[in-house]
């Protein structure tokens, strides 16, 4: 705004001592001060209010004048509550230093003109910013993209004074303007947006944390040329990118509700553009999967292998070795709307599950190729040809993906987005280094997917390693074996417990891990032998079986595996 236009304002009661041809001058912003020296918080184009409380002597008009002048202040408006007319020094002073002076009528707050300046100077950023968005929106439909997220939100920064991020529905950042969000706070803030989408709650959504306030708004492409409308949420939740935004939009007008949705709707442009850009990789991973499937000569699939190496790998120069991991979404079909198509949300997901939690930005995926087929996502992943490990024993460092490591990160906002009704299992390969271990890798991978598929909880994932172990068996036990099995070896122990505090199911599980060893199991239980003997001796008379035998050994075992 310019100072002209303040001056025309007549419920500011302001009046022009000095510096007519300044009142051109554009207006930034406002800042109240009595400090003699006010040049650390002056940045330049403030309307500067001042009490004169620092006006003590005529000489004092002089040197205060010049540090806003240096300073590239707009104008200076002086209270007369203080001290009536404004002094005589200062008007020369401001005249010297062609900085435009006003009076304040002493019946006018300064908060009443602050208000004013910060109302006026906010929706001229606003438009400007909003100018900004739509020349960008015309730019990105029309052409390639102008410099991605980022330069919509350094404008929100630069010009709204809001600073705001794009997170994927993991947490993961994908865009920022200045400091990365904490990683803690970010996984928070997208499933407190997961958990509001389910329940239907239209954005922005809001969340107060750590002494700070966020809104959350979803991205959506709901422009020209955007796919239809899901008719499910359970369709998009799980892929949608978010805006976070640290400030409460509750009390917002509508001109800037609007000018955000403008700017969810240019990065979803984007987004739409870099999806458009994987269609390579996901077209290699499902030419693979097919030749796989259909049980292609090793020797074709190699061929295919040989393509998307370069593209996955660029410049690796040798053949990397490989890892399949499988996904799958299920989605409780009472109180939806249907049935849910699962494939390409499975796929989107697993892009970004694969994608190092840590690393910033929307195109980290770009070696990562994720197929789809019926329900099921398949991601092929190119590994960095070196020594395969012989075992997975403790301390080996092995190559790959590990299963649980690719949950850790994301495992809380995705069982947010999953809420009561959906679940995502995960199943991890072994890497292999030829065409001719691809088809194994891929059944290896959906075998661990139906080990995790048999756990408790939404989110979920087994590796390789557990395929060679009884883990493997005690999934798919029937449950009504299962809980007539445990409750045969394992009730009267605990009936006995709850009578008399005995621990006897804590002396098992202790005396089981220790091999039998009754020293072993003493030292750990902090026991007498002697006592431990006595409360094994109780366990075998109260169940009818022999800790000395290994079948009955294996028993208990199980029993408190499946328990």
């Amino acid at each position: 705004m310019r100072l002209r236009a303040l001056l025309e304002t007549d419920a500011l009661g302001l009046r022009l001592l000095g510096g007519e041809d300044e009142l051109d001058r554009t207006v930034r912003g406002v800042m109240t001060t009595d400090l003699k020296d006010p040049s650390r918080y002056l940045s330049g184009g403030e309307l500067v209010l001042t009490g004169l409380a620092w006006l003590r002597e005529p000489e004092d008009a002089e040197p205060f004048v010049r540090i806003l002048a240096s300073a590239g202040v707009a104008a200076l408006a002086a209270g007369e509550a203080e001290l009536g007319d404004i002094p005589d020094d200062l008007v020369q002073a401001c005249l010297r230093h062609r900085l435009p002076l006003f009076a304040v009528n002493e019946s006018v707050a300064f908060a009443t003109i602050t208000e004013h300046v910060v109302r006026q100077v906010s929706g001229e950023r606003a438009g400007d910013l909003a100018a900004v968005v739509d020349r960008h929106r015309r730019l990105m439909t029309s052409g390639p993209a102008g410099g991605g997220p980022e330069v919509v939100l350094d404008l929100l920064g630069s010009d709204l004074d809001l600073r705001a991020w794009v997170l994927s529905p993991t947490g993961r950042q994908i865009a920022g303007a200045g400091e990365p969000l904490d990683a803690g706070l970010a996984a928070t803030l997208a499933g407190e947006h997961l958990a509001a989408t389910r329940t239907g709650r239209r954005g922005p959504h809001r969340l107060s944390t750590a002494g700070s306030t966020y809104s959350l708004f979803p991205i959506r492409n709901t422009g020209r040329g955007a796919p239809p409308a899901s008719r499910d949420v359970r369709e998009t939740v799980l892929s949608d990118w978010l805006l976070a935004v640290e400030a409460d939009a509750g009390d917002w007008p509508a001109a800037r509700l609007d000018l955000l949705q403008g700017v969810t709707q240019l990065i979803a442009v984007e987004r739409d553009r870099r999806d458009a850009a994987r269609t390579v990789r996901r077209r290699l991973a499902q030419e693979v999967l097919e030749l796989v499937q259909t049980g292609a000569a090793p020797a074709e699939i190699a061929a295919r292998l040989r393509v998307a190496a370069p593209v996955l790998l660029p410049g690796l120069g040798t053949a990397p070795h490989w890892q399949v991991v499988v996904a799958r979404v299920e989605w409780d079909t009472e109180g939806g709307t249907g049935a849910v198509d699962t494939g390409p949300v499975a796929q989107a997901l697993l892009e970004e599950i694969l994608v190092d939690p840590a690393t910033v930005g929307a195109d980290s995926a770009d070696r990562i190729a994720v197929a789809h087929h019926g329900d099921e996502a398949i991601a092929l992943v190119p590994l960095p040809a070196g020594p395969l490990p012989d075992s997975e024993d403790e301390g080996t460092t092995s190559i790959g993906l590990h299963a649980d490591a690719l949950l850790a990160a994301v495992r809380d906002p995705l069982s947010s987005g999953l809420a009561d009704d959906g679940r995502l299992t995960l199943g991890v390969s072994a890497a292999v280094h030829s065409a001719e271990g691809l088809r194994g890798a891929l059944e290896e991978a959906r075998h661990a997917r139906r080990v995790a598929a048999a756990r408790p909880g939404r989110v979920c994932a087994a590796g390789h390693h557990e395929l060679a172990s009884h883990v493997l068996l005690l999934p798919f036990v029937p449950d009504d074996v299962r809980r007539a099995f445990t409750a045969r070896l394992l009730d009267p122990l605990r009936d006995y417990d709850r009578r008399h505090r005995a621990e006897l199911i804590p002396t098992l599980e202790a005396f089981l891990d220790c091999d039998g060893s009754w020293t072993r199991c003493a030292t750990r239980l902090h026991l007498h032998v002697n006592t431990l003997r006595y409360r094994v001796g109780r366990i075998e008379q109260l169940t009818g079986r022999d800790l000395s035998r290994l079948e009955d050994k294996l028993d208990f075992f199980l029993a408190l595996r499946m328990s």
